[in-house]
């Protein structure tokens, strides 16, 4: 376990402007911080037995784009964040092959589609809950990971690797405040109102509103995203009053949004 490959990583990861990452040991999954927790075939020695290490990063959505939703905003910054990802991960995992440490990105969106998706509604790993195990936040009501600089509005992917290096701890603080303003303001009722993993939210009721939005180009919802107090973005865009969310006539940002989602996407 060398503490200068974690030195060297975490520089490469700030020359690539990402302002999110950890690391969490593998043999993590193993002990069960909540009930129910990852099933062992989804677990990351179970995927890639050789795994020491999984280091999770992150890249945030603008809060101001999301406020849009439904959008062809936010669609199209949903599909940046998340090319991103996919090509910032691959390029630290060559890095770490080059330092003769074996290496390899986990796709960010495991499955092909939202059909696939509605039929068995999940991906082989979860990027959250790695998130989760690396020190990057804790669950909200909404089923997101909810960080202390960006709330929910993040997206994650993982890195499977043969190195060791020292490791983040699991975050204490739980963020979410119980607010239920992601409960409230859901579009289609899909969250119950309880703390994860307990209130699981409605899969198919979600899955099924946000194809319903993809046929229109402007997937995805994200409202559950967009209205979490939770955040140090919030601070940052003038954003700590939830009211201008009930999108009131003639409220200068209702109007704003208004006008964006007027446009790009296909009419309902």
């Amino acid at each position: 376990m060398t503490e200068q490959l974690r030195q060297l990583l975490a520089a490469r990861i700030r020359h690539q402007d990402i302002p999110l990452f950890g690391v969490a040991p593998a043999d993590r999954w193993n002990t069960a911080p909540f009930e129910p927790w990852v099933p062992k075939e989804f677990r990351p020695r179970s995927i890639y037995p050789e795994c020491e290490s999984v280091i999770v990063i992150g890249y945030p959505i603008s809060l101001p784009v999301i406020e849009t939703t439904p959008s062809i905003y936010y669609h199209e910054m949903y599909k940046t964040v998340n090319t991103l990802l996919d090509q910032s991960a691959y390029r630290l995992s060559l890095f770490l092959n080059e330092q003769g440490h074996a290496a390899f990105p986990i796709p960010r969106d495991g499955y092909a589609g939202l059909s696939v998706l509605k039929e068995r509604p999940m991906a082989a790993f979860s990027h959250k809950h790695a998130a989760y195990l690396a020190g990057l936040g804790t669950f909200g009501r909404n089923n997101t990971l909810l960080t202390k600089r960006f709330g929910p509005r993040v997206r994650f992917t993982s890195i499977f690797t043969t190195a060791r290096m020292p490791y983040d701890g699991v975050l204490k603080e739980d963020l979410c405040i119980k607010c239920d303003r992601c409960v409230d303001m859901c579009p289609v009722k899909a969250i119950p109102g309880q703390d994860y993993p307990q209130g699981i939210i409605d899969k198919a009721l979600c899955t099924g509103h946000h194809e319903r939005l993809y046929s229109r180009s402007i997937s995805p919802c994200g409202v559950c995203v967009k209205v979490c107090p939770v955040g140090e973005d919030r601070k940052l865009y003038g954003r700590e009053d939830a009211s201008i969310y009930q999108e009131k006539e003639g409220e200068p940002h209702a109007e704003g949004w208004k006008h964006v989602r007027s446009y790009g996407g296909k009419k309902g």
